[in-house]
């Protein structure tokens, strides 16, 4: 059988809001050319594809079978699309990468430096966002590449994925935190009651159970923010390590060694970028940075 992308899109979107008109609406069709569209599908495939209740539509068991490959169709035609349409434009002017709030700083200018040498003439944007944004700004095209925690996530096919190393973390407080003062077998259970800060990320990431240790714990959206607290005496918080390599790291602030954690927590971090023949160079270019940046603070903890 043969089916058209029209078909596609119209049973997927029909599906995910289990309305026609709320579908034509996203479409920018008329209500009663999705209804057609959709019946003529059911006809092609003889099955019934949604259950018509009203002003709504329930999705048929037969429907949930055949949606996440409709979806993956989709996406495999757009990003074709992408890819062909890529082949005939020439260099990028400027591109955008988008990033956790996590990454270190000294990794993004050590991209930027690189990307400087490499086309001298093309312009960087650089934007904190979340998974998500980043996510939806890869499939739009607003975003070209992407730096992002990927724990417990799945990638679509529209967006070329390329694991980097987890990066590590460990708990922080100023020196003169008492937390510091204790002995290692004692901190857990003081951190479990000691003002905590969580990175906002990473609990947009799904990673609460991960990440938060006390009951007494505040959001925060900036590391730097974060580490400026900690200088303060203010509390303590999951920092990754490689903050003891950066401008920001003070003799102020000491890693709090905890007996009960053998490990430090790690963070899958994966460099997203658009299917796209422009931005292939420019992607060895990042992610030779980060190798290399990652290679350098193993031989300093060497």
């Amino acid at each position: 059988m043969n089916f058209s992308l029209e078909q596609l899109l119209a049973f997927v979107t029909v599906y995910e809001f289990k309305s026609f008109s709320k579908a034509a609406v996203k479409l920018d069709k008329h209500r009663t050319t999705i209804g057609q569209v959709i019946t003529n599908l059911e006809d092609q495939l003889a099955i019934t594809l949604f259950e018509r209740i009203g002003r709504s539509v329930e999705p048929t068991q037969d429907a949930t079978l055949l949606y996440h490959y409709a979806k993956q169709a989709i996406e495999q035609t757009r990003t074709f699309d992408r890819m062909a349409l890529s082949l005939s434009y020439g260099g990028l002017e400027s591109i955008t990468i988008a990033y956790a709030s996590f990454i270190p700083q000294q990794v993004l200018t050590a991209i930027r430096k690189a990307l400087m040498q490499d086309f001298p003439t093309m312009g960087v944007n650089l934007l904190v966002r979340s998974k998500a944004e980043i996510k939806k700004g890869i499939q739009d095209g607003s975003i070209h590449f992407g730096l992002v925690n990927v724990f417990e996530g799945k990638v679509v096919n529209s967006i070329d994925s390329v694991a980097m190393r987890s990066m590590a973390f460990v708990p922080f407080t100023s020196k003169n935190n008492e937390l510091a003062k204790l002995p290692p077998s004692e901190t857990m259970t003081a951190m479990k009651t000691a003002r905590q800060f969580v990175l906002k990320s990473m609990l947009d990431d799904d990673m609460a159970d991960r990440v938060v240790f006390s009951s007494h714990y505040e959001v925060v959206d900036q590391q730097t923010l974060i580490i400026r607290m900690l200088q303060e005496g203010m509390g303590w918080a999951l920092l990754p390590r490689t903050i003891a390599f950066s401008e920001y790291y003070s003799d102020d602030i000491v890693e709090v060694k905890v007996e009960q954690m053998k490990e430090a927590v790690l963070v899958p971090v994966s460099l997203w970028s658009q299917h796209s023949k422009q931005v292939m160079l420019i992607k060895q270019t990042i992610a030779k940075c980060i190798t290399d940046y990652l290679k350098a603070l193993d031989n300093a903890n060497s």
